[in-house]
């Protein structure tokens, strides 16, 4: 590669403006500081990349140490003087990597600088803001939980055995990410979270690192989980993790039940514990609610199929399939009729199940008048002559209705 030494003096200056001028031109690609000289034990060198966080460009900082990574989002001029600062007190090298140069700055032992310019020897192309929030955004395959719970290996490598699951986790951040940005949360308070039937911790864990390392805010997250053992395991790891503000209950949405929750997740709950976790969502002023219902049989026992469905409905497979769709579209009717913008689609697939539907509501910021949604609710329930749906019930014991 032909490289030349640049002839100017100040080094330093020179070098922070092409970062700036990279930026500002839409050019920027990578930029690595290694040879770090701090104090930090085991820290091997800090990777920055942009990224869009609220529709805003940051620069993300990775810090890469000998087992772990820490990630910080700043804006964009914060993140160009705080590079400033870094080099060379605390890293000796700084590779720029842009659209049209490839640019390094070296300091010696004795302080000396150089300064290395290179045209690039194949075209390259800047990641585009979606690329970015995929591969920043969201989870790295780095993250010491994923380690600890086997998603990866010790080099943290995918297992592949755990791609499924590893899509899930990816998805549900994703999807949680983008509920975020429209809800009325702040993330300058702790952010509340309970997760009902957190299993092995995946999801729980997931949510609590994304908030914690990514969007740099503090998070309550309690998961709550029947199995003593699977609380006992993760509670181990959340410790050992050092995950402060994590922690695992043993029992169920009726049993755990906080009185003020910001997100409530319940994914496959089985049948009405589904309904009983968005009461508990909706009671405790949940700005999100994300579930991922499973089975639906109190439904399914009360519907009574109009007579032109008969033929088509006369098949098992059929009728559950209504069934689903039925319960799941009143689910979703109640969370607007109690002020939520709520949407239905099909969700990864859990790693034990071909179940794959979520259900997310996101508080509006004006409340709307119900009056409407209840009579098309109604027309709903007479058409399959059902006399009674458990959320429904729920609601209209607490007022809600």
């Amino acid at each position: 590669m032909s490289v030349t030494a640049s002839l100017t003096q100040d080094h330093h200056a020179q070098f922070i403006d092409l970062l700036a001028t990279s930026l500002k031109q839409n050019a920027f690609i990578k930029l690595v500081l290694a040879k770090y000289v701090g104090t930090e034990t085991d820290l091997q060198r800090l990777i920055i990349k942009q990224l869009m966080v609220k529709d805003q460009p940051c620069l993300s900082f990775v810090y890469r140490y000998k087992t772990r990574d820490i990630t910080k989002n700043l804006a964009l001029a914060e993140g160009i003087a705080t590079i400033a600062g870094l080099l060379p007190a605390s890293f000796k090298n700084a590779h720029l990597l842009a659209l049209t140069d490839e640019v390094q700055l070296e300091y010696s032992k004795k302080g000396k600088s150089s300064l290395f310019k290179s045209k690039p020897q194949q075209l390259r192309e800047v990641p585009s803001a979606e690329h970015n929030r995929e591969k920043n955004r969201f989870l790295d395959l780095s993250r010491p939980f994923l380690a600890d719970l086997g998603v990866t290996n010790k080099q943290h490598e995918l297992i592949p055995a755990m791609s499924r699951k590893w899509k899930q986790i990816n998805k549900f951040i994703e999807v949680f990410s983008h509920a975020l940005t429209s809800s009325p949360l702040a993330l300058d308070k702790p952010v509340r979270v309970a997760d009902f039937g957190s299993g092995k911790g995946y999801l729980t864990f997931a949510i609590h690192d994304y908030l914690r390392n990514t969007l740099k805010a503090e998070g309550e997250v309690t998961g709550v989980e029947l199995r003593e053992d699977m609380v006992t395991l993760c509670n181990t790891a959340a410790a050992r993790l050092e995950h402060p503000g994590l922690v695992f209950k043993c029992g169920d949405v009726r049993s755990v039940a906080p009185s003020e929750l910001d997100v409530m997740i319940a994914l496959h709950a089985c049948d009405v514990a589904t309904d009983y976790a968005i009461h508990t969502g909706i009671r405790s002023g949940a700005s999100i609610i994300m579930c991922s219902p499973c089975c639906h049989k109190q439904i399914r026992l009360q519907i009574q199929s109009p007579a032109l469905l008969k033929p088509m409905l006369q098949y098992g497979l059929h009728l559950g399939q209504q069934a689903e769709m039925v319960t799941d579209s009143l689910r979703a009717l109640f969370l607007e009729a109690c002020g939520y913008e709520t949407k239905v689609f099909e969700f990864i697939s859990l790693e034990h199940t071909n179940k794959n539907k979520m259900i997310l509501a996101v508080k509006r910021a004006e409340p709307v008048d119900p009056a409407q949604l209840l009579v098309k609710i109604q027309e709903l329930k007479d058409f399959y002559h059902i006399s009674e749906h458990c959320l429904e019930s729920l609601l209209r014991a607490d007022g809600y209705l």
